[in-house]
């Protein structure tokens, strides 16, 4: 056998002994509710903030 060969009747049919209630439930703690956003600054007045903060983390 070359590298990277393999015996094909190994990977042939596998099977596993698996527990399915053991798993893990994706949706045990699903939330249902609303997401409300409050802010009433425009995006220019937010960027302009943000430069004052880096202007004034460089002093």
């Amino acid at each position: 056998m070359g590298f990277g060969s393999y015996d094909e009747s190994e990977q042939k049919d596998q099977s596993a002994d698996v527990d399915e209630s053991a798993g893990v439930n994706v949706h045990e703690n699903d939330h249902e509710g609303e997401v409300a956003l409050e802010g009433g600054d425009d995006t220019d007045a937010l960027v302009d903030a943000l430069s004052d903060m880096k202007e004034s983390d460089e002093e």
